[in-house]
């Protein structure tokens, strides 16, 4: 189980393949949160730091966490060809549209409707697994592209704040999001 504080080219190829990657975080005195990602929606920065686009969900978990606690986890694993997991440890803080940084971290990514936050992860460990116990399954395709992202278009971005305020604003927990 190789480890290591930063991803070499193997780790960030390999990163760069995958079509789907999960993160995880907690505050203290929270539930832990997990949710799957996909589209084009991360970016690996260097060696020692990983950019990631959040739209709008249904929940902000991730956001409220970092508030009280920085620790993410982020897990990539080889669903097609060689089995491999990867994890990249480390803490991350939260950028919101209304703050002056927004816009150039935004420049890294696609537009998307629902743009909700960016999360940078900087990084202070790495570790891979084998992955054989993940299955092998075939990659179709994205939802975001025909069901998320138009559903978002469609709201406007008036729509989509006042989804945030109704949906968003706190954890299932009750903590603030920041949003």
């Amino acid at each position: 189980m190789p480890t290591g504080s930063k991803l070499n080219k193997t780790l960030r190829d390999f990163i760069d393949a995958q079509s789907v990657f999960f993160v995880a975080t907690a505050a203290p005195d929270s539930r832990v949160n997990l949710s799957p990602k996909g589209l084009d929606s991360l970016r690996i920065v260097d060696d020692r730091k990983i950019v990631w686009l959040n739209l709008t969900g249904s929940g902000n978990e991730t956001a409220a966490h970092l508030l009280e606690h920085p620790r993410m986890t982020l897990m990539f694993c080889a669903f097609e060809g060689e089995a491999r997991i990867l994890r990249v440890y480390g803490q991350a803080r939260t950028t919101q549209p209304d703050q002056p940084e927004w816009q150039d971290l935004l420049a890294m990514f696609p537009a998307m409707a629902g743009s909700r936050q960016i999360f940078e992860l900087d990084i202070d460990l790495v570790q891979t697994s084998c992955g054989t116990g993940v299955p092998l399954m075939t990659f179709a395709g994205q939802r975001g592209p025909s069901e998320l992202l138009p559903f978002y278009d469609e709201m406007g971005v008036d729509g989509v704040r006042d989804y945030w305020s109704r949906k968003n604003s706190v954890s299932l927990d009750g903590k603030p999001t920041g949003v």
